[in-house]
């Protein structure tokens, strides 16, 4: 297991990137006739040069504040789904929970941009540590032909009271991670203003 970590990490590696671009490059002089008969070995030449004079990877052992906040909030997030199953839940009540930690999943994954907005950082801890497993307790503790049944012509169940809840939930956390995308979109076009005043004029420019 340890080798193949080492290999994934070298397949990704700058080393390895920077010399399969040369190498490409020696097969294509290769195609063009230049590399001759010996372009194996020209390929390997090139590849190996590449590995060797390119800059190792930089070694990151600083963990941000954005990832121990979002870290833990993950840990929790797959805690709870662990307790929400078939036997204690219906089956809808199940994919709407899984659906919105998907959602959680998507916002947690931009750590940097959710912990520098508090407001949102705290409804999505909410959610995780308090509104979703609240709900969810208070109904799992109710038994499941009382749960389903109404208790008058207009009174909803205890069923659809919680998947309203879910429902309300799941539309708070929407507008949160529609927050968080606009700052990656935001990000995306400033990329593309800069990519456009440095290259989008003549070559001659570069």
């Amino acid at each position: 297991m340890a080798t193949s970590d080492r290999v994934l990490r070298y397949l990704g590696s700058t080393k390895n990137i920077v010399g399969s671009a040369l190498a490409i490059g020696g097969v294509v002089l290769h195609l063009f006739g230049v590399a001759g008969s010996l372009w194996p070995v020209v390929v390997a030449g090139l590849y190996g040069m590449g590995a060797l004079l390119a800059p190792p990877d930089r070694v990151r052992l600083t963990i941000s504040h954005a990832e121990v906040e979002t870290r833990q909030l993950r840990a929790d997030l797959d805690t709870l789904l662990g307790k929400v199953t078939a036997n204690r839940f219906p089956a809808d009540v199940v994919t709407k929970v899984e659906e919105m930690a998907g959602i959680l999943r998507d916002i947690l994954a931009r750590a940097e941009a959710l912990t520098s907005s508090p407001d949102q950082l705290h409804v999505v801890s909410q959610a995780i540590r308090d509104y979703l497993p609240t709900s969810l307790e208070a109904y799992a503790n109710l038994p499941r032909s009382y749960a389903l049944a109404r208790r008058a012509e207009r009174e909803r169940s205890a069923h659809e009271e919680l998947m309203s809840q879910l429902d309300l939930l799941e539309s708070g956390l929407a507008t949160v991670a529609e927050a968080v995308y606009k700052g990656d979109e935001q990000a995306l076009r400033d990329q593309g203003r800069f990519l456009r005043d440095r290259f989008g004029g003549s070559t001659l420019d570069l």
